[in-house]
């Protein structure tokens, strides 16, 4: 017979296995509402990143990654010479004054020693410099130190939308409206009042704010979220990026994990399942151009291991996900926050929110709306961006900067603004679609009838090419691109930006380049395969490479060590 005690001791723990059984059910949802992939689960994949070993490949497994036989290795070989003597000898001043600068610029040592994967990436930086110093530019396209002109496809990193003589047009004639103001901070000038009624017409919302980059604009748009519902949690989806922050950079790349950051999958029923059900989510970040690339971060070369499937955009069905997205978010008081810092303007003059039909309660702009100044913009509903309480004078969500509204920026700005809603951009806009899907088939389709085994996927003037056979060497591609007078960002062909001013000539010079690039590799053999056809093997084959740096000789490559000291003594150290 049961005493006092049990009894007591039974009514206490009821409610407590309950309690925990919902702390156990709400986790295993969040849990299953990750991606499978380790970009999915940020902390796992910090710790992985932490163990991955250095090591590089010696001169014979340079061109035999793939276990290709000894003619098609020769002819990467020769191949691999011929290009790089042909860019040594192209941009010979401009590459000097890269290896002069690299040593004083942290940023650019971290760029060249991650262009291309790490196993290559010692002799690619011996053999295969990029140089990263421009001269002028000039319609699409920029000129080096050594009068080399290319068309320009980085797009400034989405700066570009319009090209840069417009830029240049947009500083020089805002300099000339302010200059009797010069660098007076703190007041406003009066351009300010201006932007803030055209910003909040273009973005549909009550207030603005302005910052200094689009990071901070998102910092900003975050904190504003946290303060209105007073919760902690902010949720991103797998693969984004929304700045350089902790808390949206939870995984590789922040050295510390970020506490209050789920990383969820898009276009998921789980994950609207975790937001129907959870009370700590403060807002939603969403990046549209993750309509390209669902689930996975921008394409990078540096990361290129195999291929890279075509991954075009069905704007159906990312257009339905963001409606379930926007209901829930609705229905549970949680903060939409659209970060169109990098896209922005380059879909439509309302930008995402006009291309899918979908509001947001918080809109953040950059890049291009600076009119080619740094800038950050918050456009949001007043009772998100109201920073103090009437009832409570000291609880308060601070944020100012000294240069916020600098004179200059906002000229520029106004510049821009007022070039959105001449009857020009209204005609390109009208037209955009068609446009550059047009152009994007038409490459595709010229790209299917030589056998090239690579197509184009993009969204609008967003571009990311699709790698449609395994290879080691998919990557080379871009130092082909170079060579053909193709100038590209650092992370190469995972993203090519257009500017709207490509006309129909610019944009067939750009596609015959493409073609003689992509000629010139398969006639050089990186397109060929070896014992390792699939993605499948190159992974496994890069998994025992791994392994074989903790137990180097049972997991030796044929008899071929891959430690860091096989090394050839010419290469560059190794990134660490």
């Amino acid at each position: 017979m049961l005493d006092a005690w049990s009894i007591a001791a039974l009514l206490l723990a009821g409610p407590l296995v309950v309690v925990v059984g919902m702390k156990l059910r709400a986790r295993l949802a969040l849990s299953r509402a990750k991606h499978r992939s380790l970009a999915g689960h940020s902390r796992l994949s910090r710790r992985i990143a932490a163990l991955v070993p250095t090591y590089s490949y010696d001169d014979a497994q340079f061109f035999r990654a793939d276990d290709a036989d000894a003619e098609i290795a020769a002819r990467r070989r020769a191949g691999f010479e011929e290009l790089s003597r042909k860019l040594r000898l192209k941009a010979a001043r401009t590459l000097g004054r890269t290896a002069e600068a690299a040593p004083h610029i942290s940023d650019l040592q971290f760029t060249e020693s991650y262009r291309v994967p790490f196993q290559f990436s010692p002799r690619v930086k011996a053999a295969l410099p990029a140089s990263s110093f421009v001269a002028s530019s000039s319609g699409v396209q920029v000129t080096d130190l050594d009068g080399n002109a290319a068309y320009d496809l980085s797009g400034s990193y989405g700066v570009n939308l319009l090209g840069y003589d417009f830029y240049k047009g947009c500083m020089e004639r805002g300099a000339r409206r302010v200059d009797a103001l010069g660098p007076v901070l703190g007041s406003y000038p009066s351009l300010v009042a201006d932007n803030a009624a055209r910003l909040a017409r273009i973005s549909g919302m009550d207030e603005v704010s302005f910052h200094m980059s689009g990071t901070e604009a998102v910092m900003q748009a975050v904190r504003l979220a946290r303060y209105h519902t007073k919760r902690s949690h902010i949720v991103r989806f797998c693969g984004t990026y929304h700045g350089w922050w902790g808390d949206v950079q939870p995984g590789v790349g922040n050295p510390e994990a970020a506490r209050d950051t789920y990383t969820l999958s898009e276009m998921s029923e789980r994950t609207l399942a975790v937001l129907r059900t959870r009370r700590d989510i403060a807002c939603v970040l969403v990046n549209p151009v993750q309509a390209l690339y669902p689930n996975i971060a921008a394409p990078a070369d540096s990361t290129l291991v195999a291929s890279r499937p075509d991954k075009s955009v069905d704007r159906a069905a990312y257009t339905a996900w963001l409606k379930a997205l926007r209901a829930v978010c609705s229905e549970r008081g949680i903060v939409l926050i659209f970060d169109e810092v990098f896209l922005g303007f380059r879909l439509a003059p309302g930008g995402a929110q006009e291309y899918f039909g979908v509001a947001a309660d918080i809109v953040t702009y950059g890049k291009t709306v600076g009119g080619g100044f740094p800038i950050g913009v918050v456009c949001g509903q007043h009772r998100f961006m109201k920073r103090y309480r009437d009832d409570r004078p000291a609880d308060i969500c601070f944020a100012r900067g000294t240069f916020n509204s600098h004179p200059y920026v906002m000229a520029a700005m106004n510049e821009f603004l007022l070039h959105l809603e001449s009857p020009g951009m209204q005609a390109l806009y009208r037209d955009l679609e068609a446009t550059w899907a047009a152009r994007t088939e038409s490459l595709n389709r010229r790209l299917g009838e030589r056998g090239l085994p690579i197509q184009i996927a993009h969204l609008s003037t967003v571009w990311t090419v699709c790698h449609t056979r395994s290879s080691r060497y998919n990557w080379m591609l871009q130092y082909y691109l170079r060579a053909e007078g193709l100038a590209l960002s650092w992370i190469g062909t995972g993203r090519l930006i257009f500017s709207l001013n490509f006309t129909d000539a610019d944009f067939e010079a750009v596609a015959e380049r493409f073609l003689a690039a992509a000629e010139a590799m398969r006639r050089d053999g990186w397109w060929e395969t070896g014992a390792l056809a699939t993605d499948k093997a190159i992974k496994r084959r890069i998994l025992r490479e791994m392994l074989g740096q903790f137990f180097p000789r049972p997991w030796a490559w044929q008899g071929v060590d891959v430690s860091p000291t096989q090394a050839p003594p010419t290469q560059a150290p190794l990134p660490r």
